[in-house]
């Protein structure tokens, strides 16, 4: 029989991830074991989320009593009526005050709500028996890198391993009295000794600045060896902090979408053609291997905007439109990686261009090495390095201004992408079907007009039907160029403002890490001023603050130098194509005008 539990007071949650409870509601809990004093469980809405253990008592079902019908078993969360209370109960005015509760632990399992990228397993490429195998083979030597030596010479000796750790100094624990705000602290929790005063955990654990293992890296507990090629740098340039520019540069084609079967032609696919202009060798790759690395990318930059792939699609699969435009949005996002500093050396980037497409086994070790990457969570930022040296600390109110200046921007962009998305595809649908109606009503006008003066007999009107007989042509003609005219110049536009919503949606992520690592800091600030913690502890949780910032800030310049080079060029080719445009139906438009000289 399910767990259930009954409110013996009313709580309001106040942070994502609580749900609020009523005095004398029914939830289901989803365990009786408590994690420090919170329990996860549905209320009588069918909210799902955390609650305080001191505020509900748990429904104990008679021994005797036997399981409910299987009938019964699709009935949802809170469609039954509440049990009338056990003889047990206290109404809530006899109820001793609840005890004080700490937050969730850190490791603590929780749902995947939101947040975390989960790879797509739609019908759109569906995942086959032959991609995940029980092999481990990925733990041998050399299974991934081999192919590309340059890659690692670049990054210094690929065999040189360091161990870092942010524990040099004492656990930074949950803090002792761990309460929501607006909930009474425990006694004697003020008096404490400086070298006891911690940093608290955020009460939402399901916020992007824990799941990314942001606030366990600023709190002090990341701890792994980073290889020399592991190493993230940032250096200061003329607008600030940037990535450290990729020594080896290089562009990746996709081409020649081909339709191939596997299985005795029971399944179909699309394969592309990506040739890598480092290797010059061509591999062909699925959509959901782009789906898997991009997965793999997602979880393991917490601070980098990865750009989101095109999107799936159920039916119309191999249609040629569909794969024309999903080329366009694969091209756009394969531009995006290999010119990011960071992510065009991803181990598992390199892997998904060099890996021959004939060698499984290669592949897959491959697949594994990047699905063990140990570089995750609080341990990437780990690998990130600022520079250091006099000039070289942030400003953190200079910081957080930045920051919330580009939160503006990026706010304000994705408003105007919006706008200008639905703008362009109004205007291509009206191109396509209303315009190109108009001209040719107007050129059939023109040829009944035509037709009509073809029963004078008289030779010197024969010039004139012809004339007006090539301008309905002519109308009808251009016509047809503005049904056509959208895939030239409409279309790239909005396949552009796609990708670019892809990563505006990313930026609220990052920005939160960044704001969370400040957070701290401030908290910190305010424990050494009040005695409460030691000064070397406090500059240890602002040193990590600072490498976020760089991250963040380098992220940021990155996406600004990259925004301005694809706007610029998409915008001249806009307006090219629209002069184009124009001047074909003048072309059109002055042929015709000619035809009555000669009348």
């Amino acid at each position: 029989m399910a767990l259930r539990a009954r409110a013996l007071y009313d709580f309001r949650s106040e942070n994502p991830g609580e749900i609020s409870l009523r005095e004398h509601e029914v939830l289901s809990l989803c365990s009786e074991q408590d994690i420090e004093g919170w329990l996860e469980g549905v209320n009588s809405r069918g909210d799902r989320g955390l609650f305080p253990a001191s505020y509900v008592q748990v429904i104990r079902a008679p021994a005797a009593e036997p399981p409910p019908p299987a009938r019964y078993a699709n009935v949802p969360v809170g469609g039954f009526e509440p049990l009338p209370p056990p003889a047990a109960f206290k109404p809530a005015a006899q109820q001793p005050p609840p005890e004080p509760f700490p937050p969730p632990p850190a490791g603590y399992p929780f749902p995947p709500y939101g947040g975390s990228y989960q790879p797509s397993q739609g019908s759109d490429d569906d995942w086959d028996d032959d991609w995940d195998d029980s092999s481990t083979v990925a733990d041998e030597p050399g299974a991934l890198g081999s192919s590309y030596p340059d890659y690692e010479a670049a990054g210094g000796s690929a065999s040189g391993r360091y161990r870092l750790s942010t524990r040099s100094e004492p656990s930074l624990g949950p803090r002792g009295a761990g309460h929501p705000p607006g909930h009474p602290h425990p006694p004697g929790g003020g008096g404490a000794a400086k070298s006891s005063a911690t940093v608290s955990r955020n009460l939402n654990r399901f916020s992007t600045f824990v799941k990314s293992g942001g606030e366990a890296f600023v709190l002090g507990e990341a701890s792994g060896f980073v290889k020399d090629g592991d190493k993230l740098c940032v250096v200061l340039g003329p607008r600030g902090p940037e990535w450290q520019e990729n020594p080896y540069p290089f562009q990746c084609s996709i081409e020649d979408p081909t339709k191939q079967t596997k299985f005795k032609g029971m399944k179909s696919y699309i394969a592309y053609k990506l040739v890598p202009s480092h290797t010059g060798q061509q591999v062909h790759r699925r959509y959901k291997h782009f789906d898997w690395l991009y997965g793999r990318l997602a979880e393991k930059f917490p601070v980098i905007s990865v750009p989101h792939l095109p999107e799936k699609q159920a039916t119309g699969r191999f249609e040629e439109d569909f794969i024309s435009k999903r080329r366009k949005g694969l091209a756009w996002w394969m531009d995006h990686m290999c010119s990011h500093p960071v992510l065009a050396q991803c181990d598992a980037f390199q892997h998904f261009l060099t890996c021959p497409s004939t060698d499984e086994k290669a592949w897959k070790q491959g697949k594994r090495k990047a699905e063990k990457d140990e570089m995750v969570g609080a341990n990437f930022f780990l690998t990130i390095s600022v520079p250091t040296g006099p000039g070289a600390s942030l400003d953190l109110q200079e910081v957080e201004s930045q920051v919330d200046g580009f939160k503006a921007f990026t706010k304000k962009m994705d408003e105007s992408a919006l706008q200008l998305n639905h703008t362009a595809n109004e205007f291509a649908r009206k191109q396509v079907t209303g315009f190109k109606k108009e001209y040719q009503k107007v050129g059939h006008s023109f040829k009944c007009l035509s037709q009509a003066f073809e029963l004078d007999q008289q030779a010197f009107s024969a010039g004139l039907n012809q004339a007006i007989a090539f301008t309905a042509e002519a109308y009808d003609a251009i016509g047809d160029l503005f049904a056509e005219q959208p895939r030239q110049d409409l279309d790239p536009v909005m396949d552009l403002l796609a990708l670019y919503q892809g990563h505006l949606a990313n930026f609220p992520d990052i920005i939160h890490v960044q704001k969370g690592a400040l957070t701290k800091v401030k908290e910190s600030k305010r424990h050494v001023e009040e005695g409460k913690m030691e000064l070397q502890k406090a500059e240890g949780i602002q040193e990590r603050c600072n490498i976020i910032s760089f991250a963040t800030l380098a992220e940021i310049n990155h996406f600004h130098k990259i925004r301005v080079r694809d706007f610029k060029s998409q915008m001249q080719h806009f307006l090219q194509q629209q002069i184009l445009f124009f001047q074909k139906v003048t072309q059109k438009l002055e042929e015709a005008l000619h035809k009555y000289d000669s009348v």
